[in-house]
């Protein structure tokens, strides 16, 4: 069956604008154009946006989707499967915070008692379930399973205290880096306090610290482009900047 734009729009909930902007930045171009000068759509093109939504809703950036779609290597079957496996996960998170909500709920009339490490459970698994989407392939590749897996541990047996003070040292390193990105200098005062605010949130992860293993997450921060693009945020270069700041603190360079 072929579709219009409109006709494609109201079938998948989206407007037909956003398909048009799809067909201009490449991600989803119609089968053909009909004498009418009407964009048409076919079954192809209907299983490849059912595709782009399902990244959407995960969250998945438009520029990152378009490179999974296009890729030579794109396997529909393989991605399902893999869109199953994610919602599964946001399933279950969402179930831990709906208990979580429930328990406080009780708490609060009386009808239970809870921890205060029980009412941050939920937010710090989502933590984890976060970090392990983005994150985990890479890290437990060069660290192993142990070591991410004590990790996750610490971060569950968090007291409620630690909890916001490993959130405030996250926001702390980044406006402290912000302040150095600005001197342009990595040895300089403000650069080498973001080094050590980093180094005490590494410390609510990790079991012990060597200056060789700090060295080596820095780099790591610009041989990956999701890490870059989080302390890029502070502006273009940050990353870079942050990496030669903790080779500086740690007095080692990979």
């Amino acid at each position: 069956m072929e579709y219009t734009v409109q006709k494609l729009g109201k079938l998948a909930g989206v407007s037909t604008r956003t398909l048009r902007y799809y067909d201009e930045i490449g991600i989803l171009k119609p089968a053909r154009i009909n004498s009418s000068g009407y964009r048409i759509y076919g079954q192809k093109e209907v299983d490849l946006l059912q595709q782009i939504l399902f990244y959407r809703e995960l969250g998945v950036s438009l520029d990152q989707i378009k490179k999974i779609v296009t890729s030579p290597s794109f396997d529909l079957t393989h991605a399902l499967k893999e869109h199953r496996d994610k919602l599964l996960a946001k399933r279950e998170q969402l179930d831990k915070l709906i208990a979580n909500v429930d328990k406080t709920l009780a708490t609060r009339e009386g009808r239970m008692t809870m921890t205060d490490q029980e009412k941050f459970e939920g937010f710090k698994q989502k933590l984890i379930d976060e970090n392990e989407k983005m994150y985990g392939e890479e890290i437990r590749s060069k660290y192993g399973n142990e070591v991410v897996d004590q990790s996750n541990q610490k971060l569950k047996n968090m007291t409620k205290e630690q909890y916001a003070e490993v959130e405030k040292l996250s926001e702390d390193i980044l406006s402290t880096l912000k302040k150095a990105f600005a001197t342009g200098d990595p040895a300089g005062e403000l650069a080498q306090k973001a080094a050590d605010l980093h180094r005490r949130w590494l410390l609510f992860y990790w079991d012990g610290y060597t200056k060789e293993a700090h060295a080596s997450v820095a780099q790591m921060y610009v041989d990956d482009e999701r890490f870059t693009a989080y302390y890029d945020k502070v502006g273009t270069g940050a990353a870079e900047f942050l990496r030669d700041a903790i080779h500086i603190y740690t007095g080692i360079k990979k």
